[in-house]
């Protein structure tokens, strides 16, 4: 295994918003100066994938990491130790990169590919926006996001975004790769979803990958999103 990605979800109190936006802003690059840091980003999230439901109370800090020693040292850094701070509730997680295609910010961060994978999954997107076609991208997206609401083996799901708003994402979080195929190849509207993408060119860049997760610890919305009957 040549690297890992670290993810951190903080919930914060609204009082500590402006301080979380100044950090927003600094910490990718303060975590990119680290050694074996290859790429790191701060995003904002929302309770759907949709335009609505912007949370400026909750944060996520994701790291691809050339060694997973590096890695499990980062979580007791001063960089985690301010977010937790700021925080009423965290998750964290150690992802290992299973399959990956595109592209963010012109790079590929999350090199590396396992065969097979037993166990929970995790999927993220990121896609920059084509504004002429705008419009019609956010139409499409109500259906996907009803559809994934109801689907077994799903056990938490939000959005993620960058500014500005045209660079967005989403995160979800997996029983097991079934539950996820199940979801992303026989869901009729996400089928529908990927043809329009093919067809009409929302994205002037885009990327999915999909992660085994190797450890988790902490609470999402007040629970444990891997255990047993979550």
């Amino acid at each position: 295994m040549t690297g890992v990605v670290t993810m951190h979800v903080w919930r914060i109190a609204p009082q500590r918003v402006p301080s979380a936006l100044g950090a927003a802003a600094l910490d990718p690059r303060r975590v990119r100066s680290l050694a074996k840091a290859r790429f790191a980003k701060v995003l904002g999230t929302s309770s759907s994938f949709g335009l609505r439901g912007a949370d400026l109370t909750r944060w996520v800090l994701l790291v691809s990491w050339t060694s997973p020693d590096a890695a499990r040292t980062f979580s007791d850094s001063a960089v985690v130790r301010r977010w937790l701070a700021r925080s009423r509730e965290s998750w964290s997680a150690e992802l290992l990169p299973l399959t990956s295609r595109g592209r963010w910010a012109r790079r590929a961060p999350f090199p590396g590919a396992a065969a097979h994978w037993d166990g929970p999954v995790a999927a993220l997107t990121h896609a920059r926006l084509a504004p002429r076609h705008a419009v019609t991208f956010w139409r499409s997206v109500p259906p996907v996001a009803a559809d994934l609401e109801h689907r077994r083996g799903l056990r938490a799901a939000f959005g993620i975004g960058e500014v500005p708003l045209g660079v967005q994402g989403t995160f979800s979080l997996w029983r097991d790769a079934a539950a996820l195929e199940e979801f992303a190849y026989r869901g009729a509207s996400h089928r529908e979803a990927i043809r329009q993408t093919a067809l009409r060119r929302w994205y002037t860049e885009e990327l999915f990958a999909r992660f085994g997760v190797l450890s988790s610890a902490g609470r999402l919305g007040g629970r444990d999103p891997l255990a047993v009957g979550a």
